[in-house]
């Protein structure tokens, strides 16, 4: 079973490269569009509202699967060459977490007492730096855990870029199976790893708490 670790150093260390840049990529995306999204959520405009709505209602609601179809087959029609197929599974991840995102910063600024936001709004800040200096620092903290469980999702979602020829952890077992391991000890191995990058998260998550909570 050892030998199935570290006889293949550099493939394992080529499919937990591919899941590290998989899950940072997609986690920067959905990180940004998603705090954007959110805030849309709860703008006073209703044209940002009902994109944001339209956004996070479409794309929560299909299958991740199907939006890597999508991305696989319909993006090379689209540009007519030679694609990153890493790439396109980093964008896949990251516009369809930020639809958790969105929802997760949507329920922490709901928290927010709304009298804050009035208070900044009299002082004569607009709504942008409203979100941005009064709501989401505070939202921030309060979603910590639930946003901790959203990443923790998206690092597991990076095993389905393993239907569309991206090496990764999830992809492993099949290149394994070809040099002639066993593939329950390669997916138990895989298994290992994973649980071991989710404490490391869990970790990250105690240690925010932790902070910040003594921020306030």
């Amino acid at each position: 079973m050892l030998d199935a670790l570290f006889g293949h150093l550099d493939l394992w260390g080529q499919a937990l490269w591919g899941t590290v840049v998989l899950f940072f990529g997609g986690g920067a995306i959905a990180l940004v569009l998603g705090v954007i999204v959110g805030g849309m959520r709860v703008s006073p405009v209703p044209i940002a509202r009902a994109v944001g709505t339209v956004y996070v209602n479409l794309v929560r609601n299909t299958p991740l699967t199907l939006i890597f179809f999508l991305f696989a087959f319909g993006v090379p029609v689209l540009v007519e060459g030679d694609v990153d197929f890493l790439g396109l599974a980093v964008w896949a991840l990251g516009l369809y977490t930020a639809t958790y995102v969105a929802e997760t910063m949507r329920a922490g600024i709901n928290t927010v007492p709304v009298g804050q936001a009035e208070a900044a709004r009299a002082i004569g800040l607009p709504f942008g730096q409203v979100m941005s200096l009064v709501i989401l620092p505070q939202a921030m903290r309060a979603v910590i855990p639930p946003m901790m469980s959203v990443f923790i999702a998206l690092l597991k979602n990076t095993t389905v870029a393993a239907g569309f020829s991206v090496l990764n952890l999830g992809s492993i077992r099949a290149y394994m199976s070809e040099r002639g391991e066993n593939a329950m000890d390669v997916l138990l191995w895989v298994a290992i790893i994973f649980v071991a990058l989710v404490m490391l998260l869990t970790l990250l998550q105690s240690q925010l708490e932790r902070r910040w909570k003594v921020a306030r």
